[in-house]
This record gives C-alpha cells, structure tokens and sequence, in this order.
C-alpha cells in the first residue's frame, strides 16, 4: 500500500519543483533572442529610460517583449523598431519604445524616438503609418481579464518634433 502513495507524492513534488523554476524564472526557460539581447542593452544604457524599468530588466525578471515589431513609423523609407517591455507578470507591459534611424544614416544606431515607461497591461500595433496602444482602464468590480473601458490612443510621427505625436485618444467598451 505504501508505495502507491509514494508516485502521487513525488509527482506533486516534481510539479512544485517546476512550478518553483517557473516562477523565479519569469514563467520560461527559453532564452531571448538578438533582437532582445540587443533592445534591453540599448534600454539599460539609455539614459532616459527610468530607473523602474532598468532595474526591472536587470534584476527582478522583466524582459524585452520577444515581439518586436518592424515598421516606418517616421516616414522616411526604413523600419522603425515597437519595442514593449513586460514584467512576466500580471502587469503585463509596462514601457513601450519605438526606436528608430531617422534623420541619421542608415547604418546609425537606433535610439528611442519614443517612450512611455509607466504603463499597465499595454497593448500595441501598428495600422499604416500609426502607433496604436491599448490601455485597460478598470473600475470596481472587474476581473483583471476584462477592464469594463479600453482607453486607446492613435499616435502619428511629427517630423518637427522628431517624436511620436497623439493624434487622438478614446475610451471604448473593455473585452466582455
């Protein structure tokens, strides 16, 4: 009888034991990609980027997001980098960063054109030549999946400005 009690207790064992490595890990084990390697490099040594998110990056397991989108934001024929940074936790993403060439030349580092480094749950994505980002905006009640009003915000390139401009901001209903 007893060694039928001792497989259920080493499997819970051996599922605390992976569910520990998750959990100081960030939740994965994969390791990041150049692209990734590379963003945060350029984040920790830029000195705008806050002091929340350099020591998150550095020492409390956040991560460039491994979805790095490529698009000319900045109209000037070459991809501009939508960089999000994630906690790996409930938070979600917490900064995003679009990092671009423009006005330099071609084989230019890129550098941050645009930042906002104190979000919540962001969400972003490119529609033509726009930035659109996403941000939950819960009231009393709602479950962390589904925020009762989605605030969304549209940004446009302003090449006098040399940075990403709102052009308009909405509140609409949350996911159901």
């Amino acid at each position: 009888m007893r060694r039928h009690r001792t497989l259920p207790v080493a499997l819970a064992l051996l599922a605390l034991s992976t569910a520990g490595v998750l959990v100081f890990s960030g939740g994965s084990t994969a390791e990041p990609t150049a692209s990734q390697e590379l963003f945060k490099k350029t984040l920790l040594a830029d000195e705008f980027t806050t002091n929340g998110v350099k020591e998150l990056l550095e020492k409390r397991g956040g991560f460039v997001a491994p979805e790095i989108e490529f698009a000319d934001l900045t109209g000037d024929g070459r991809s501009d980098a939508i960089v999000l940074v994630e906690t790996g936790g409930v938070a979600g993403a917490i900064a995003l960063y679009v990092f671009s060439t423009d006005g330099e030349a071609e084989d230019s580092d890129l550098r941050a054109v645009y930042r906002s480094q104190r979000l919540y749950r962001a969400t972003a994505e490119v529609a033509g030549a726009t930035l659109v980002m996403r941000i939950p905006r819960y009231v009393g009640g709602d479950d962390l999946c589904c925020p009762a009003k989605v605030v969304e915000r549209v940004y446009v390139w302003s090449s006098t400005a040399k940075t990403l401009r709102l052009r308009s901001s909405r509140e609409v209903r949350g996911p159901t």
